[in-house]
């Protein structure tokens, strides 16, 4: 068998010959391997992004083609995760791209069994006409000795781990706005 036979064969080789003894080098590398590029390199753009899924605020990077993501990756200029992602949020592409994604709104008339869609637009109105509609019937402005106390006992917030501490102080607000005074978190449950 001749040198270059045994070379291709066997790594060790190609390692001594080249100089490259650690093997982290040309002399490890496949002619498959050279052949291949990562599924970033030919992104179009990079967008940094947080992780969706807890109030730590990890740093990722969102990468697009043809106007799709096709890779999610840990930011590593992110000073809360340094590029690391934990299992979820390794995830966040099939949060993403996952065929079964609820990508509309769906509404389910009392007593009905059926959900039907719903525009944007029609269901946040919704929302808003009944969150005011319940203000409006539960307010309290003033206790039965005269205090005041501008609240509403009708309307309570839960929210979710999921958000971050920027979500989170919004919805506070907003909450607060209102006159809620029953405002939770579920990560502090």
């Amino acid at each position: 068998m001749k040198l270059r036979a045994w070379m291709k064969a066997w790594p060790v080789l190609r390692q001594v010959h080249s100089g490259d003894l650690l093997g982290r080098g040309p002399s490890v590398t496949s002619p498959i391997t050279e052949r291949l590029t990562a599924r970033t390199v030919t992104a179009d753009r990079v967008v940094p992004s947080v992780c969706p899924y807890c109030a730590v605020g990890c740093g990722q990077r969102i990468f697009v083609q043809d106007e799709r993501v096709t890779q999610v990756e840990g930011d590593p200029d992110s000073p809360v995760s340094r590029g690391r992602l934990c299992p979820k949020g390794s995830a966040t592409l099939d949060l993403v791209t996952s065929p079964t994604r609820q990508t509309t709104v769906l509404y389910r008339a009392p007593y009905s069994r059926d959900w039907q869609p719903l525009g944007l637009n029609e269901a946040t109105d919704m929302i808003a006409e009944r969150v005011l509609a319940t203000r409006r019937r539960t307010w309290q402005d003033t206790d039965e000795h005269g205090r005041p106390l501008r609240r509403t006992m009708g309307i309570a917030m839960l929210g979710g781990a999921t958000l971050d501490n920027e979500e989170n102080y919004l919805i506070k607000k907003l909450f607060t706005a209102l006159g809620a005074i029953q405002i939770e978190n579920q990560a502090r449950i």
